[in-house]
């Protein structure tokens, strides 16, 4: 939907009626089931993995924060191999936007990483995050094993209480993630003249660096 920012209007009501449709899917239950993967340190690096909405987004807010080496984009959640930014956006491949985080545990925690991931979006906002609607956008956070898991739920729990919502995240064990297309990454920082970026990923990324500047790289 990025690449059509400006025919938004018109795809929205269609748009919607993707929502709520992902987690029916009897293959997307065998996702959700499976066993966790866990990832190991390299070189003391480790990885976590998120999604949120656009992963243009998502990639700039997480490249802001202290501690994090990168933030590639790509798709993770789904049940079919090698999916494409074209295929994701059909809806039906199970995938959602994603990003893997490569951060140094000794500087960021995962949990700060989940701050930065709740602090950063609408919480209540189910199937998307601002004018990106669909399951594709859908948000989730991924464990890989279960103490990331019970800092997720407890999380979630905390968040639901503090703003009495429900918290829209959906929670999956995270098996793999596949590398967007080159020209995806670090679509924000080359790309700020591009009409979605100004108009939403830019100002997404503001708000989040308003709101923790104790978080962010320029602030260390």
């Amino acid at each position: 939907m990025k690449k059509m920012f400006i025919l938004l209007p018109l795809l929205f009501s269609t748009a919607l009626s993707c929502q709520n449709k992902t987690t029916q899917n009897p293959k997307q239950q065998a996702v959700i089931s499976a066993t966790p993967v866990e990832v190991p340190l390299e070189n003391g690096i480790a990885k976590a993995y998120f999604a949120s909405g656009c992963f243009w987004c998502v990639e700039a807010v997480y490249e802001s924060v202290y501690g994090v080496q990168e933030a590639i984009s790509g798709y993770a959640g789904g049940f079919t191999n090698n999916p494409t930014y074209e295929l994701s956006n059909t809806g039906r491949t199970g995938h959602a936007e994603a990003v893997e985080v490569l951060y140094d545990p000794s500087l960021v925690s995962f949990e700060t990483l989940l701050d930065v991931y709740f602090g950063s979006q609408n919480v209540a906002q189910i199937n998307g995050q601002g004018p990106d609607r669909g399951p594709q956008y859908r948000s989730i956070i991924f464990y890989q094993n279960e103490t990331q898991k019970g800092l997720i739920l407890k999380k979630k729990e905390e968040i639901a209480t503090k703003e009495n919502t429900t918290v829209a995240a959906e929670v999956y064990p995270f098996q793999k993630f596949w590398k967007a297309e080159d020209y995806h990454q670090n679509y924000e920082r080359l790309h700020p003249n591009n009409p979605y970026v100004r108009n939403v990923s830019i100002p997404r990324l503001k708000r989040f660096k308003a709101k923790f500047p104790q978080l962010l790289k320029e602030n260390h």
